[in-house]
């Protein structure tokens, strides 16, 4: 056998080994891989189904990793009027409420975290005595201690512009 036979003999011997290692090496991460704590967390997540889902925590605007706990207005019971709810309450504005309906800073609205959509509340400035009727059409606040976030009309009427903030009662009117 010639010098360059044998030469051409070992490179290509030398060519193989090295592609069936690379094979070996992609072959073994991909194992590793598969048996990472990534893959393990989606195959559990996709064997618990939906009902893990809906348990999770919410995040709103990545302000806090779970549901912050808020005053709850206390739903009726044996025909009596519901208890009121006390608390700060804030204005705002938004493009769209949670409801579907675009909002609109001239209604009389309000969003709270808990009733009904429709729901007629009587907020009473605590300080003033003033009070405005709205209707929840909205979800919120997501800022801890606060009880409602009223329409800018709304916080005009209870005097509450200037402030930013007020301390209010909440009664269920309907």
């Amino acid at each position: 056998m010639s010098c360059f036979a044998r030469a051409e003999t070992t490179l290509t011997s030398l060519a193989i080994s090295s592609r069936l290692l690379l094979a070996i090496i992609g072959a073994a991460s991909l194992a590793a891989c598969a048996q990472s704590p990534v893959g393990r967390q989606r195959a559990d997540l996709a064997a618990t189904g939906r009902q893990a889902a809906i348990e999770r925590p919410y995040r709103v605007a990545a302000l806090h990793p779970h549901p912050v706990s808020r005053v709850r207005v206390p739903e009726e019971t044996a025909g009596t009027k519901p208890a009121a709810a006390h608390g700060l309450a804030s204005f705002y504005s938004d493009t769209e409420t949670a409801s579907g309906e675009k909002f609109d800073k001239n209604e009389l609205t309000a969003a709270h975290p808990t009733l009904p959509f429709g729901t007629k509340l009587r907020v009473t400035d605590v300080s003033s005595g003033r009070f405005v009727t709205v209707r929840v059409n909205d979800r919120g606040p997501f800022v801890r201690g606060r009880v409602v976030d009223i329409s800018p009309s709304a916080a005009e009427a209870l005097g509450m512009v200037d402030k930013g903030l007020a301390n209010v009662r909440l009664d269920v009117v309907q």
